[in-house]
């Protein structure tokens, strides 16, 4: 059997709504045949000051195969996520936009800027990031 890829994930979300990040971090620990690494950056251990975070998002973003958006609502209203999504798409990486359970709107910059949008499902994103991430 031939050995498993480890893919390199940003996930780009917003601290207020914590419970989709881990939400999403439960459903990649649980996919079959799945091994991944989270570059984002969670509530329980953020960055330095304002003054560093770019410098440090943008350190963590460079190495990622793959950056998802969790596509809720409040995305449109997130200065960072907007950032993140703008400097992922200026260096190249594939933005998969992840739409949350029960979502039907979603935030124009996930619309302009995903590669492709998949629904809250292991199988649809696991699927998704394979297809995107870069061959090894």
């Amino acid at each position: 059997m031939p050995s498993l890829r480890t893919y390199f994930l940003f996930i780009c979300h917003d601290w207020e709504y914590s419970d989709e990040y881990y939400g999403i971090c439960e459903l990649l620990d649980g996919a079959p045949n799945f091994s991944w690494k989270n570059l984002s950056v969670p509530e329980h251990d953020p960055l330095d000051t304002n003054d560093m975070l770019e410098k440090n998002l943008r350190d963590q973003i460079r190495p990622a195969d793959v950056m998802l958006v969790l596509a809720g609502m409040y995305t449109a209203r997130s200065q960072w996520m907007d950032w993140e999504t703008a400097f992922a798409r200026r260096i190249g990486k594939s933005i998969i936009g992840v739409r949350p359970w029960g979502n039907v709107q979603l935030p124009v910059v996930v619309q302009r800027n995903a590669d492709e949008i998949v629904g809250w499902n292991t199988d649809s994103i696991v699927a998704a990031i394979r297809r995107y991430a870069p061959r090894q």
